[in-house]
């Protein structure tokens, strides 16, 4: 289970066209976190409430990448610890840079994303989400939200246990 969160985990920085951190401007990052609901206090990024427990990592920006090949960035925000995200660890939130120069919050939630090269409208990647277990959800983007569109798990449809 540990080497499969590893893999997710690495191929949200190996999938193309990847564009790196230091591309977005102070103002820029600053931006795309206030757009997740993110609160910078005591030098950090924080937004789920943690109340500073020993498996708490403040918000960072995992990855900047063109998700649906508009022309403009994306970025990946996750925060973690198990106060907030149980036994999976982690949560996460997608921005996307608007034409206006505003950032957007389009999705979050507790998991690891992984992006699948099936798309939904607009050319948005679905995204499966990772995290304990077998048989991971994989949302699609119905050109107002991601929704539940499937269950996997290693590429094959599985039914989530209850």
């Amino acid at each position: 289970m540990r080497i499969r969160l590893a893999l997710v985990a690495l191929s949200i920085f190996v999938a193309s066209p990847v564009l790196a951190q230091s591309t977005l401007t102070p103002k820029d990052r600053a931006a795309a976190f206030r757009a997740a609901g993110f609160k910078f206090a005591a030098g950090k990024w924080s937004a789920c409430g943690d109340p500073g427990t020993p498996s708490y990592s403040p918000g960072q920006i995992e990855t900047v990448r063109d998700l649906n090949g508009d022309g403009r960035p994306e970025a990946v925000i996750t925060e973690g610890g198990t106060y907030c995200f149980g036994m999976t660890g982690t949560g996460y939130t997608i921005v996307s840079k608007q034409a206006d120069g505003t950032w957007k919050n389009i999705t979050g939630g507790t998991g690891i994303p992984n992006f699948l090269a099936t798309k939904g409208v607009g050319g948005w990647p679905d995204i499966e989400i990772g995290g304990p277990g077998f048989c991971f959800p994989v949302e699609r983007w119905n050109g107002k939200a991601y929704v539940l569109n499937r269950h996997q798990y290693d590429g094959k449809a599985c039914r989530p246990s209850m």
